[in-house]
């Protein structure tokens, strides 16, 4: 699958969404998302993506904006979505390049994204909501303000004690919600024994990216009483196979890996290894969405909540509703999309 070869012009800008309140996870509190918006034109069709890149990586905007330009040369002389892959380096520009040649061959063929991938017609996916860290009455309050069908993800600080209250706290607030917790790098080997027990005991599904890029060695060996998810340790296909023995599943964020065609193939890499897949999102607008919900139609969990935080989204962006996700062809990858 590739576009046709014909002379493409690209189109760059950046956007910022503000969020509704300052989120908090380990070691860092945010407060808006700024986004690279790609435009990729034939002259009769265009294509569109997103990219919000990754804060531990440093893939802030201007870097995107920096790789993207850095491409275009070769783009616009007509490279190919796959030749993309080697052209540019994994991260939020080449996820939102890669996103507008799948969008831009959707339209070109006049077939939605989903059918060139070899998918069925998508489905809406139960996503996960998520609860920046805060004291935990206040995570509580806030889990019993969320979509009771909803499953509920837990942003912990590496905080032992505090962290335990707040899974407590979430879990009286709502006994019979599936609860994941993610730890975004912020426990030691040493540490992480005093949180297992209560994450047990409260019945939590999931623990993601206990312990710090670099360190997932400390895992060989270690009992997991419960599924133990990678993040920030799994950005890219090259690193999917390394997972296995230290976690149970890999969470695909497009911003890390570079885009739907490398999300794909990660997804399709981890099952043959025996690992579970998960979808995530570094908080990007409907857009970001969009391409990562035909992955997540590949996915064991599913967590694609950003739009959420957000102020303001695009205009008829995804509907979260009944503990789900909803999102139609028009807002990206169908034979019409977001304009």
């Amino acid at each position: 699958m590739a576009t046709d070869c014909r002379q493409l012009a690209l189109s760059l800008s950046v956007e910022h969404f503000p969020y509704h309140r300052p989120f908090r996870i380990s070691g860092h509190v945010f407060d808006s998302t700024a986004v690279l918006v790609v435009r990729l034109s034939d002259g009769t069709y265009e294509g569109w993506g997103e990219g919000a890149g990754a804060y531990y990586l440093g893939d802030d905007a201007e870097n995107m904006m920096q790789q993207a330009l850095a491409a275009r040369e070769a783009i616009e002389a007509g490279a190919t979505r796959a030749q993309l892959q080697t052209i540019m380096p994994p991260g939020g520009a080449r996820n939102a390049i890669d996103c507008a040649y799948w969008d831009l061959e959707a339209k070109q063929r006049g077939m939605p994204v989903w059918k060139l991938v070899g998918l069925r017609q998508p489905v809406p996916l139960r996503s996960t909501l998520t609860l920046g860290a805060d004291e935990p009455e206040a995570m509580a309050q806030a889990a019993r303000a969320l979509d009771p069908a909803a499953p509920i993800k837990v942003k912990l600080t590496g905080d032992t004690g505090i962290d335990i209250l707040r899974v407590q706290a979430i879990r009286k607030a709502r006994p019979d919600a599936w609860i994941g917790v993610d730890a975004n790098q912020g426990y030691r080997i040493e540490t992480l024994p005093d949180l297992l027990p209560a994450l047990v005991k409260a019945k939590v599904a999931l623990l993601e990216q206990p312990l710090a890029i670099g360190r997932e060695a400390d895992l060989d060996g270690f009992d997991r009483p419960l599924p133990f998810a990678a993040d920030e340790s799994a950005l890219t296909l090259a690193d999917t196979d390394g997972l296995v023995g230290r976690f149970d599943i890999v969470n695909i964020k497009l911003d890390k890996c570079g885009g739907l065609t490398e999300g794909l193939a990660i997804a399709r890499r981890a099952q043959a290894l025996g690992l579970k897949v998960m979808v995530g999102n570094m908080m990007g607008t409907s857009l970001s969405m969009a391409p990562s919900y035909l992955l997540g139609q590949l996915c064991d969990v599913v967590d694609l909540d950003g739009p959420i935080f957000l102020q303001q989204d695009r205009p008829d962006g995804v509907l979260y509703a009944d503990g789900k996700v909803h999102c139609d062809d028009a807002i990206w990858g169908g034979v019409t999309s977001m304009s």
